[in-house]
Order: C-alpha cells, then sequence, then structure tokens
C-alpha cells in the first residue's frame, strides 16, 4: 500500500481524528492508528492533518524510533500539483556550528577565578603564619 501516489487535495480529505493523514517529506503517513499513541497526544496531530507537517515534525527533533515508527505508518508519496502548497525552505540536516569560543572563555573564567582563590588562600596562610612568628 506504500506504492500509492496521492495529491494535495486527496491527502486534505484525511484530515479528522479516524482519518488521519499527513505528509512529511512529501511521503504519505496515516497516522489514524497512532493517534492515541501520539507521546504529545492527539490534537499535535490533528492540528496538521491532511497537511504538510514537515516542519511540525522537524522542529520537534523526534527521536530514531519516532523515524522509525513513521516508516510503519508509510502509505505512499504525494503527486505535487501546479497550485499546491509549496514546501517550507529545507533547513541543513546538520545540526549548527556551535560557537565553542564562549564556551571555552567561560572555563577559562572559573580557572582563573579558582587559582586566584588559591593564591589568596595561600597569601592569608603565609601572614598568618608570619603574625604568629612575630608574636
Amino acid at each position: 500500500m506504500a506504492d500509492q501516489e496521492l495529491t494535495y487535495q486527496d491527502v486534505a480529505e484525511h484530515n479528522t481524528k479516524k482519518d488521519l493523514f499527513l505528509v512529511i517529506h512529501d511521503k504519505i503517513y496515516d497516522a489514524t492508528k497512532f493517534i492515541d499513541e501520539h507521546p504529545g497526544g492527539e490534537e499535535v496531530l490533528l492540528d496538521v492533518g491532511g497537511q504538510d507537517a514537515t516542519e511540525a515534525f522537524e522542529d520537534v527533533g523526534h527521536s530514531d524510533e519516532a523515524r522509525e515508527t513513521l516508516d510503519q505508518l508509510l502509505v505512499g508519496t504525494l503527486k505535487r500539483k501546479p497550485g499546491d502548497p509549496q514546501p517550507k525552505a529545507q533547513q541543513s540536516s546538520l545540526a549548527p556550528v556551535a560557537n565553542t569560543d564562549s564556551a571555552g572563555m567561560g572555563t577559562m573564567l572559573y580557572a582563573v577565578v579558582f587559582i586566584g582563590a588559591l593564591v589568596a588562600y595561600g597569601g592569608y596562610q603565609y601572614l598568618q603564619a608570619q603574625q604568629g612568628k612575630d608574636a
């Protein structure tokens, strides 16, 4: 059944709790049987039912297990026609590069403060020992 080719209009007709199709990356999934099991609740699925749910799916950052579950729900592919809503611009699937400069600077600051505290404590102990000898 995963070899069906449906139009956006066909998918739009499946937008109820008892008949729910979603489009994710131009693949069509039947989420009807999964709606009660969805960890985010049924409302999340109903909000994007019969529509392109790619952005909503990717924004959440689903697990590998969720993507495997998606494979089991596959019913076909989307046949785009002129006038259909266009998919949102794809962002890179790679995670953005972290700015490690500021993270390293924070660690460096803690190290400097810690070393400064050790030097101050050593100086305090030295002065206390000197006052004990003088008395």
